[in-house]
């Protein structure tokens, strides 16, 4: 199948009918720690990393990440109790097994779990439909268990997946999937059965994890992130847009950058109509007050190209 029959059809932003945010908000912002465990040891099996840096044990990988559940995880959780923010932890359900304080932080917040695989050691590439299928049912029933609470949406471990996981993803009954990255607000991905998934805005270009990883200094980071938002939030005037805060704990919590993470947050919060939410609310919002109308639009879309193409 071509592009626009598989999964999502083209829709330019300007042509779109306008999304209206709660109390009407230009943006709403999401942060979304990726909390993770990388494995000392991780068995053998088809569907690891195959570009590992060196063979396992990789010491300076797995230190890098326990340091973040460690020490960063609870530096980062002190500024975001500073300013009130409920987080959408984008986490490696393996945590809540291994580290249960870690667990009992996230739950006396409140917080929103989104799947990102089970250890950062594990994706889903190759997986057949009966072990992804697996996955999800596991995924999801740990994260019941341990907090109370039923996920609502994945970032693929590692951005892995399948030409299925869209599909099984809904049969599972998750409704966003953020490994999409093309567009500043959600979008309906079409998917088997009757059922219903989006795409909701995550972000690479502004992730702490590629860009520190690049030696971009922190102060540089801080003032992309402080500009995508400004932009955002011209733009939101005219219909509501998204802004995805992606870090990694163990990256922009480090004591030499945890104050420009901080300072972005300041930065968000000196603006009013801003909805400083979670990722579940912003789908959850959109399926029950845009989707329909967004399909139906792309519906419309659909029937004027094909008409064009006929009349030529």
């Amino acid at each position: 199948m071509g592009y626009h029959a598989e999964r999502v059809r083209y829709s330019p932003i300007v042509q779109r009918p306008p999304v209206r945010w709660p109390g009407g908000a230009r943006v709403a912002v999401w942060v979304a720690p990726n909390v993770e465990h990388t494995e000392y040891l991780p068995p053998p099996n088809e569907h690891m990393d195959p570009w590992p840096r060196t063979p396992h044990p990789d010491v300076r990988e797995y230190g890098f990440h326990d340091y973040g559940n460690r020490v960063a995880f609870w530096r980062l959780l002190k500024v975001l109790d500073r300013h009130g923010i409920r987080a959408t932890v984008s986490l490696n359900v393996g945590v809540l097994d291994h580290f249960p304080e870690i667990t009992q932080a996230m739950v006396e917040r409140d917080w929103d779990y989104m799947l990102h695989g089970v250890f950062n050691t594990r994706y889903l590439y190759g997986a057949t439909a009966d072990e992804e299928r697996a996955f999800y049912q596991d995924c999801i029933a740990t994260v019941q268990k341990h907090t109370g609470k039923t996920p609502k949406g994945m970032l693929g471990p590692a951005i892995t997946g399948t030409v299925r996981t869209p599909d099984l993803m809904a049969e599972a009954g998750l409704i966003y999937h953020a490994d999409w990255i093309h567009d500043d607000q959600p979008v309906p991905l079409e998917v088997s059965g009757d059922r219903r998934l989006i795409s909701i805005p995550y972000s690479y270009e502004l992730n702490d994890g590629p860009l520190l990883k690049a030696n971009v200094d922190g102060a540089e980071w801080a003032q992309m992130c402080k500009a995508q938002f400004d932009r955002l939030y011209r733009e939101g005037a005219r219909t509501g847009m998204v802004m995805p805060f992606s870090v990694h704990p163990f990256r922009i919590a480090q004591a030499a950058r945890i104050d420009y993470f901080e300072s972005v947050l300041e930065h968000i919060r000196r603006h009013d109509d801003v909805w400083l939410t979670t990722g579940d609310e912003i789908a959850q919002y959109y399926l029950d007050h845009h989707y329909d109308e967004a399909v139906a639009h792309l519906a419309e879309m659909a029937r004027y190209t094909s008409g064009r193409r006929h009349a030529g």
